[in-house]
């Protein structure tokens, strides 16, 4: 169990001990800090369907396409497996210092300022592209009902816009409220189709035709993509992992609530926990199903990968039209209306909130980090919802076309992330032994550390370095850039801050490790009093609490 007091710096190196600073003026600033307002359910549902949306339900239908079945389940779990690698190290850091900085707090006090910068900016452009992605993806399912666009796509993007926009205005308790019901719908939804797959496999379908294994025969467990052969099996598995990359892109979600969570020291590890259960059974369980239920090479998938039109964008809906299962393709579309929106939903939070950190750490203008009394940081969020008028480009371009960029550009964003992430819990683990304090003192442990940061790095780098292979089978100017304009725009953002302000590499024995760390322990300290206070639990609220 934490106990604050077992933790306690040693002397160093000769470099002299870490600066320590126990007032965090970020914390103590009223009309300049987030609330806690996010309750232990909130964060856990969050964390659980949150970040739930096109990669799997969408996306998925371009796994199976190209990496076949066992391609497409392959690529998923392993993915899946260094995901949860990067969410145990980014628990390790949450749970010790679940302060309101973000990731790019973290990575200028472990590794670098000017790292903290680039990855700030970094992961702030990824929401300023990935809302309007899912937005983009909300277009694509309405035009399902309005395949003769009566209404004109522009119209279903405002309301859309203004709707996700009120919800963030409203502040954290009803944003945490809402997408707590909306998390659970998803979930429930996500159970259902898995369900609905399994059932319709084994015969239960208007057909009474038990499909089985039948498509991992016919057309076969891999799939060729560009080349034949074994080449072409090579890269279609490796195309899926690019995909899945994609798909679990919002998964660190977790690290932007840390700082409006409730007693985050115990809320947050119990999240990642939850992570390893939601990898499993949703991503892996819903690709295997997938995989079953409809084969690589349908023409329907096909078309619908290719279409300006229709929610056949999910391989599900191609599936309940297989099985000729009427209007349960309606269902199907509605559920995954309700999963882009609320990702959406959730995308522009976090967006607001990451660029609030930048501005409470001096790395955004002053003026994002002003917060009205309910703990909106109102320009932020203004901001961030400007950026959603990308999603415009459906006007002029087709929103399976629009689509196909933003998934570039965002799984680049997304990548470097995650490897900044595991950086900073290298870091952190050397600054942690350099000071002589044991791990086992934390709060919360990553298991298979310290190799499980570095595998995941290492993962991580290479499918990011080759994930835009498909840009020369042929030479496609503008899917190369839209792959690879992240590259640039990182390393001209870290070399311009290092060299602005002359930023070196933190030694671990100077690593500061305690500043506002006092006025977390005082907060968790205040609401473990107030629960005491309220009394035990009831056999009903301990039973809520666990489901």
């Amino acid at each position: 169990m934490y106990d604050p007091e077992k933790i306690k710096t040693g002397s160093g190196s000769d470099l002299g001990p870490a600066k320590v600073h126990d007032d965090d003026p970020d914390l103590l600033e009223p009309q300049e800090t987030l609330h806690r307002g996010l309750k232990a359910r909130q964060i856990s549902m969050i964390a659980l369907g949150g970040a739930v949306g096109t990669g799997l339900i969408i996306g998925s239908g371009t796994a199976l396409r190209r990496g076949g079945p066992l391609g497409m389940l392959i690529g998923y779990s392993f993915v899946g497996f260094v995901c949860y690698l990067v969410m145990c190290s980014l628990g390790e850091m949450a749970a010790y210092l679940p302060h309101k900085k973000g990731f790019s707090g973290y990575a200028s006090r472990f590794v670098d300022p000017a790292l903290g910068f680039a990855l700030g900016w970094n992961y702030l452009f990824k929401y300023l592209i990935v809302t309007p992605n899912n937005l983009s993806a909300a277009g694509v399912v309405i035009r399902y009902w309005d395949r003769e666009a009566k209404v004109h796509i522009a119209v279903w993007m405002t309301i859309f816009i203004v709707l996700i926009f009120a919800i963030n205005l409203l502040g954290i308790r009803f944003f945490g409220e809402l997408e707590f019901w909306m998390s659970s719908l998803k979930v429930l939804a996500l159970i259902g189709l898995i369900l609905f797959g399994i059932i319709c496999d084994l015969g239960g379908n208007p057909r009474h035709d038990r499909v089985g294994f039948r498509y991992w025969d016919h057309p076969g467990v891999f799939s060729s993509y560009l080349k034949t052969g074994s080449l072409g099996r090579f890269l279609g598995v490796w195309s899926v992992m690019t995909n899945a990359l994609f798909a679990y892109m919002g998964t660190e979600l977790i690290g932007v609530t840390v700082g409006e969570a409730e007693n985050p020291r115990k809320n947050i590890p119990r999240a990642i926990r939850r992570t390893f259960w939601r990898i499993l059974i949703f991503y892996v369980g819903g690709v295997f199903v997938i995989g079953l239920i409809v084969p690589s090479n349908d023409p329907n998938l096909f078309t619908a990968l290719k279409a300006k039109t229709g929610a056949a964008a999910s391989p599900f809906v191609v599936a309940a039209k297989n099985f000729a299962i009427r209007g349960l393709d309606h269902v199907i579309n509605a559920a995954i209306l309700l999963f882009v929106l609320s990702a959406a939903n959730s995308d522009l939070y976090i967006g607001s909130r990451t660029l609030y950190g930048l501005a409470a750490e001096g790395k955004a203008p002053a003026v994002f980090k002003r917060v009205n009394r309910m703990g909106v940081p109102y320009a932020a969020l203004g901001l961030c919802t400007a950026f959603c008028a990308l999603v415009y480009l459906n006007v002029y371009s087709s929103s399976a076309q629009v689509f196909g960029y933003f998934v570039a550009l965002v799984t680049f964003f997304g990548a470097t992330t995650w490897m900044c992430i595991v950086l900073s819990h290298i870091r952190f683990m050397k600054a942690l032994k350099a000071q002589g304090i044991d791990r086992s003192t934390l709060p919360y442990r990553a298991p298979l550390q310290p190799w499980g940061s570095y595998f995941a790095f290492v993962v991580t780098a290479i499918i990011t370095f080759f994930k835009g292979f498909d840009s020369f089978i042929p030479w496609n100017t503008t899917t190369f850039i839209t792959n690879y304009i992240g590259a640039p725009v990182f390393f001209f953002l870290w070399l311009g801050y290092k060299l602005l302000y002359r930023t070196s590499v933190i030694p671990p024995a100077r690593v500061d490790l305690f500043s506002g760390k006092r006025q977390i322990d005082e907060e968790e300290e205040r609401y473990l009093q107030e629960q005491a206070e309220r009394g035990p639990k009831t056999r009903w609220q301990r039973i809520w609490d666990s489901l």
